[in-house]
C-alpha cells in the first residue's frame, strides 16, 4: 500500500461505526466512510467535533456545522532540502461530504514530483479530470509545464485559487473547463502531445455539455485513446480510482495491456491509504494504477 504519511496539516484520528474522524488544520470533522465497517471504543478524541456530515438514507446528506467556517486553508510541504513548497489548499464543506481535496493523493504527488524534478529535461503533464487541482500543483511545484482539465467551472475556478494561493500562478499552466473524451480528441487532431498524463476519473459524470461518463464502460477506450497525445519518450502515467470494482490489478491490466505494451516500462498498481492515529493502522482510500519508464 502507498501511504500518504507525510501530512503536517491532515490527519485521520480515528475510525468507527462507518465514520473517520478527521483533523484537517484546526477543524474537527466527523464524514462517513463505508468502508469503515468495524465498531470500535472512541475516545476523548470523538469530543469537540466542528462539523458532522449526515448521510440521508434517501440518498446525498447534508452538514451540520458546529464550529466552522465557510472557507479555510491547510498546508502540504512538498519537495526536499534543496527545494520545497508549501502547496496551499482551500477548503469548504461541499455536497456529498467532500471538503475539495483527497489529502491519500499526496502519496502520488510525492512519486511524480521526484520523477519531474530528475527528469532532466522539460516535462509537460496533462492533469485530466483534474478537480481542485492537488496533483496540477505538486507538478507546477516540481518545474513542468501543466495542462489542467475539467468539466466542472466551479472546479477549475478553486484550483485556480489553490494555486494563487500556493504562490504558483505564474508557472507555465492552462486551466480549461472541458470534456476530457473531447479535449483529447482535438488535441489528437491538432498533433499535440504530453510527457505525462494523469487521470482521476469518476465513477459517473457529465460533461459541459451533457456528456456521459460510465467508468467501466468508458476508461479503457479512454486510456487507449490517450496513447495518441503521449510523447516519443513519455515519462510517466498515474490513474487513481475510487470506484469498488476497478481493483489495483484492473488498474495495472489496462495500464499494461496500453500504455506498457507500447512504450515497455514498468507498471505497478496499489492501494492509496492514510494513517490512522488512534491505532496505527491504515485506512484504505482507493487505488492507483502507475506506469514509468
Amino acid at each position: 500500500m502507498w501511504i500518504a504519511d507525510k501530512w503536517r496539516d491532515y490527519t485521520v484520528l480515528d475510525c468507527s461505526d462507518g465514520e473517520k474522524l478527521e483533523l484537517w488544520g484546526r477543524y474537527k470533522l466527523l464524514r462517513p466512510d463505508p468502508q469503515v465497517i468495524w465498531s470500535t471504543e472512541k475516545g476523548k478524541e470523538w469530543r469537540g467535533i466542528d462539523g458532522h456530515y449526515h448521510r440521508s438514507n434517501k440518498g446525498g446528506g447534508e452538514w451540520e456545522a458546529f464550529d466552522l467556517p465557510e472557507q479555510w486553508s491547510i498546508h502540504y510541504m512538498i519537495g526536499d532540502a534543496s527545494q520545497s513548497f508549501n502547496l496551499a489548499f482551500n477548503l469548504k464543506p461541499m455536497s456529498f461530504k467532500h471538503t475539495g481535496l483527497f489529502p491519500e493523493q499526496a502519496t502520488n504527488w510525492e512519486w511524480f514530483y521526484k520523477k519531474i524534478r530528475h527528469a532532466g529535461r522539460p516535462i509537460k503533464v496533462l492533469n485530466l479530470f483534474a478537480y481542485t487541482g492537488g496533483a496540477t500543483l505538486a507538478a507546477l511545484a516540481a518545474g513542468a509545464e501543466v495542462t489542467h482539465v475539467d468539466a466542472s467551472k466551479g472546479m477549475v475556478s478553486w484550483a485556480k485559487e489553490n494555486a494563487v494561493s500556493s504562490r504558483l500562478s505564474d508557472r507555465p499552466v492552462r486551466w480549461l473547463v472541458d470534456d476530457c473524451v473531447k479535449f483529447v480528441e482535438r488535441e489528437i487532431r491538432r498533433g499535440n502531445t504530453y510527457d505525462a498524463i494523469i487521470m482521476d476519473p469518476p465513477s459517473y459524470g457529465r460533461g459541459p455539455k451533457g456528456e456521459i461518463w460510465k467508468i467501466e464502460e468508458s476508461v479503457y477506450p479512454f486510456i487507449k485513446l490517450c496513447l495518441n497525445i503521449l510523447s516519443d519518450k513519455p515519462l510517466f502515467f498515474l490513474i487513481n480510482s475510487y470506484t469498488t470494482g476497478l481493483q489495483p490489478a484492473v488498474l495495472n491490466y489496462m495500464i499494461e495491456t496500453t500504455v506498457a505494451k507500447k512504450y515497455g516500462g514498468h507498471t505497478e498498481s496499489g492501494e492509496i491509504g492514510l494513517p490512522v492515529k488512534r491505532t496505527g493502522l491504515v485506512l484504505p482510500c482507493g487505488a492507483s494504477g502507475r506506469w514509468e519508464v
